[in-house]
């Protein structure tokens, strides 16, 4: 049992922080399509970018495979904001399955970048400060199940470069990117799904669930760091 400091105290009101943030991002998103206006002013977004989409088919799944690629790679860029479209056109199935497409392709690039800041044997003074944060203070070798936990927790782009850096056999990496991602890929298509079609009870339940399922995942994350 790891004694009750003061970081761990920190760790876990940081984790209520997060997890009340995105449960009331939902929430607000569901009150403001309850808004006439606002969610006509969506519909004819979404029916205007339809016929753009549908006129180039290959090219539109291309380009959306590429962005949800290149959220995966830099923290700033989302791919998300793109969904309602895509599920408006595609449909759940497809838009799911290029998102997850997206995410493993950048994920495995992300990887091969962390893996190109390695250096020679003996010259190593080891991982940027960035990344020793998240490793586990026992050294133990980085296994399945940690790099899953950072694939479900982190930021997307940190666990590639931190895989790649730490020298993660790639097969491990992608298997745990791939099962990982899924479960994001199917939440996102039905947060898309719910916003296209004005389901808000949904909404509001997905971000519920969302933010009480990260909190605990976070919590597995830290405790799993401290007993290495």
């Amino acid at each position: 049992m790891t004694a009750n400091t003061p970081a761990s105290s920190s760790h876990r009101s940081r984790n209520l922080v997060r997890a009340v943030v995105i449960a009331m991002a939902c929430i607000s998103v569901a009150l403001l399509l309850s808004v006439d206006v606002v969610y006509l002013w969506l519909q004819r977004g979404l029916m205007a970018a339809e016929p753009l989409i549908s006129a180039h088919p290959w090219l539109g799944a291309l380009v959306f495979v590429v962005l949800a690629g290149i959220s995966a790679i830099l923290a700033f860029f989302s791919s998300t904001l793109l969904v309602p479209a895509a599920v408006y056109t595609w449909g759940n199935t497809l838009t799911a399955i290029l998102l997850w497409i997206g995410w493993l392709l950048g994920g495995m690039f992300a990887y091969s970048l962390g893996h190109g800041m390695r250096r020679p044997a003996g010259q190593d003074g080891g991982p940027p400060s960035r990344f020793a944060a998240y490793l586990p203070k026992a050294s133990a070798p980085v296994g399945f199940p940690l790099v899953l936990l950072w694939q479900l927790v982190l930021p997307s782009e940190i666990p590639g470069y931190l895989c790649g850096y730490l020298g993660v056999p790639f097969r491990t990496y992608v298997a745990a990117v791939a099962v990982a991602e899924l479960p994001y890929a199917i939440g996102a298509v039905l947060v898309g799904n719910s916003v296209v079609n004005r389901h808000t009870g949904w909404l509001a339940v997905l971000g519920v669930l969302a933010a009480v399922l990260g909190y605990f995942l976070v919590r597995m994350l830290h405790r799993r760091q401290e007993q290495g």
